[in-house]
């Protein structure tokens, strides 16, 4: 039988023993902290000349990669021509509509820069009441000049 002084001494063991493992003290066990990317690098210092240098050329091949990724203004017009003749019938006042069977022929025609847009996603995003399930040519080529 044990002692009053031992059983509190064995408790405080125990508590400080699961305090630990879930305050995450003891990560013998508990490795999923290492699975977790960085994802906040402080900004170099005025001194770390070659920090900053490499920071501003990251950044230019940045803007570089998302300004090839722009559509440029003969391949808005190219967009702009295959969804003006894949319009689908019958318009409503003067606007064009288009179904997501033609939607989907003009994303194989338009290009790889393109074919982020003609997703069934946006498609859905786009489609209000329209009794043949068509969305507007305009809606979504306004769409693609905001998000392209």
């Amino acid at each position: 039988r044990k002692s009053e002084q031992e059983l509190k001494d064995e408790e405080m063991e125990l508590f400080t023993k699961y305090y630990m493992e879930w305050k995450g003290g003891n990560t013998s066990g508990n490795t999923s902290y290492t699975n977790i990317p960085r994802f906040y690098y402080r900004l170099p210092a005025e001194d770390e000349v070659l920090l900053q240098k490499l920071r501003e050329e990251s950044r230019a091949v940045f803007l570089q990669r998302k300004s090839r990724e722009l559509l440029d203004n003969e391949e808005l017009q190219n967009l702009w021509f295959l969804l003006d003749k894949h319009q689908t019938l019958p318009m409503i006042g003067e606007e064009a509509m288009i179904n997501y069977e033609n939607f989907l022929k003009v994303g194989e025609k338009a290009g790889p820069k393109c074919k982020q847009f003609f997703t069934a996603k946006i498609f859905a995003k786009l489609l209000h009441n329209d009794p043949y399930g068509r969305i507007s040519i305009m809606q979504f080529f306004n769409y693609v000049m905001r998000k392209g």
